[in-house]
């Protein structure tokens, strides 16, 4: 079974959250107390604005500082916090202010005169912000288990059911019924409860241009965005797989930084293929210290429970263990970490072509095209019926899905699926992912492909220059051609493979079992077992895809029995 956990408490949770209404309960830490108002930290992360009329709190990074230092009229040379200099927007510009900035946030804005509260979150998702109330009270924090006793263990079965088809939680919902998340590019106001845009992805396709004048303005946004993201006079990392995504950031963080550039990989030993020849000739490519982790069978079972821990709601990609136990590697080296995250939504990932097909073919397979989308996970959507327990799936027969509205929205077919992808895998399953699990390991882990300004410029781009037929990323390959070998260039996608088939079949079978199937385990009250128990078997197992179902489930059970 799992080893003790040796998670540090310090980790899990975050440097602040808030309360808001009525105070009559008071926890320890309170940094800041006014009238309904308390900031409750273990660190600073709190500022007023000149009058101190309004109170920031909250995660903000910005690369645009010195522009908004310029707006304000202060010395650009001056100590400004982040949160200081959006309580001074706030002053001037009120909710517009966000509009002003470029980075990654997660803030509580506080209106000590008239007694208003905004939640407002980054364009992109890069942060996270979740809030419930109990009574006339509310509580807001970056972290879903600091509101674990201001919520109800009541879980909400339209996410369970959403996770079980995608392995993430999509959308403001959450596993908890009476919690829900701020969602990328928007503002609440308190008390009145309303959630209003001021940013939303859309396709702005500029045409009639050829591939040479949207691949140069994508190497222009890449090269800034990556100088933006360089720690000063200090090493940085990459995680480097050796695709198109990260080996592009590799060789654009190689060109630029003067200080050491560190390049980490990762294999699963001798029993499975591996992607280290690619990476290892990106590195000599850049020049950079390269670094290489095995990753044992023992060590994905036994790190899963300190994972599931750093997480917010589950994750059940299986390549949250490896990253990991890869950031607690390369923190002995750096403190920022750069990755290739972002240029399947944005640039037309091979993900997309089953769609594509089924946007062709669905009326000869009578698939509808939220089916076709749910069936693309290639988790459980088609064992619903059979999965769930009767009563919970009854329940759900009239529950709409969080993605209907966009795939059956207007604008090219691929710009849509691409911007489902940004707006609910990226925020939701990747970026999440990235943001807890560097922070976790005491590293700020930062996706270049995922800057605002690189994904608004991928909806401007024609959906021919991303994926057509099966070429893919030609935009992508064309602004980087110059600075990468061409053995990467052209190799088609792989994707890293983590070997959970082989996983549950030969190493982690018997501690499965124990788990998922236990008449006491937490998913016994919502999943039938029946089936659970012919997926261990590997019975009928055609496609070769129930040790991916089995992660999520057992993913699923160790997060339900840590956070319950």
């Amino acid at each position: 079974m799992f080893q003790k956990s040796t998670i540090s408490v310090n980790n899990i949770i975050p440097g602040w959250y808030v309360q808001w209404g009525n105070l009559d309960s008071f926890t320890k830490d309170v940094i800041w107390q006014d009238h309904k108002f308390a900031v409750i930290s273990q660190q600073k992360q709190f500022a007023l604005s000149s009058t101190q009329r309004f109170v920031v709190v909250g995660d903000v990074w910005l690369t645009n500082r010195v522009e908004l230092l310029e707006k304000l009229g202060v010395d650009v040379n001056g100590f400004f916090s982040n949160q200081k200099i959006v309580a001074d927007l706030w002053e001037k510009w009120g909710v517009e202010s966000l509009n002003m900035l470029v980075g990654m946030f997660s803030l509580v804005v506080n209106d000590r005169q008239k007694q208003v509260l905004w939640l407002g979150r980054d364009r992109i998702g890069s942060r996270t912000l979740y809030y419930t109330n109990t009574g006339s009270t509310h509580w807001i924090s970056p972290k879903l288990s600091t509101l674990k006793p201001h919520r109800s263990n009541n879980l909400d079965i339209v996410a369970l059911r959403d996770y079980l088809c995608c392995a993430f939680v999509p959308g403001e919902r959450t596993l908890w019924e009476d919690v829900r998340e701020i969602r990328p590019g928007t503002v609440m106001e308190l008390p009145t409860g309303k959630i209003s845009s001021y940013w939303q992805l859309q396709e702005q396709i500029i045409a009639n241009q050829p591939l040479e004048y949207y691949s140069d303005r994508l190497r222009f946004l890449l090269e800034q965005v990556v100088k933006e993201y360089l720690p000063q006079n200090q090493p940085v990392g990459v995680f480097l797989s050796g695709g198109l995504d990260s080996s592009s950031i590799t060789a654009l963080a190689s060109q630029f930084h003067h200080a050491p550039v560190h390049t980490y990989s990762i294999h699963f030993g001798a029993e499975c293929a591996n992607e280290l020849e690619f990476s290892h000739l990106v590195a000599k490519h850049c020049q950079t210290q390269h670094h290489i982790l095995e990753i044992t069978f023992r060590d994905m079972w036994e790190h899963l429970p300190e994972t599931i821990a750093y997480l917010d709601d589950p994750i059940g990609d299986p390549l949250t263990v490896p990253n990991l136990l890869l950031g607690k590697m390369a923190r002995k080296d750096v403190q920022v970490i750069l990755n290739g995250e972002g240029g399947d939504p944005c640039f037309g990932g091979p993900k997309n072509q089953p769609m594509l097909i089924n946007s062709l073919y669905g009326s000869i397979t009578n698939q509808n095209s939220l089916s076709a989308y749910l069936m693309a996970f290639q988790k459980c959507a088609v064992d619903l019926p059979q999965l769930l327990k009767p009563e919970i799936w009854n329940k759900l027969q009239t529950e709409p899905s969080v993605f209907a509205a966009d795939l059956d929205g207007q604008g090219n077919y691929l710009n849509r699926l691409m911007g489902l992808n940004i707006k609910f895998k990226g925020a939701d399953q990747i970026l999440t992912k990235v943001n807890n699990l560097t922070q976790a390991v005491g590293l700020q882990g930062l996706s270049p492909l995922f800057d605002q300004r690189v994904v608004d410029w991928s909806m401007q781009i024609p959906p021919e220059y991303k994926l057509s037929g099966v070429e893919e990323k030609a935009v992508l390959k064309k602004a980087v051609i110059d600075i990468l070998p061409d053995q990467i260039i052209n190799r088609p996608k792989s994707g890293m493979m983590v070997p959970v088939q082989l996983g549950f079949r030969k190493y982690w079978q018997r501690e499965a079992k124990r788990l998922l199937l236990n008449k006491n385990s937490a998913i016994s009250l919502y999943l039938n077992q029946e089936l659970l128990n012919q997926w261990l078997k590997f019975e009928g197992d055609v496609w070769g895809r129930y040790g991916v179902k089995l992660w999520l489930l057992v993913s699923l059970e160790v997060w339900l029995q840590r956070n319950c």
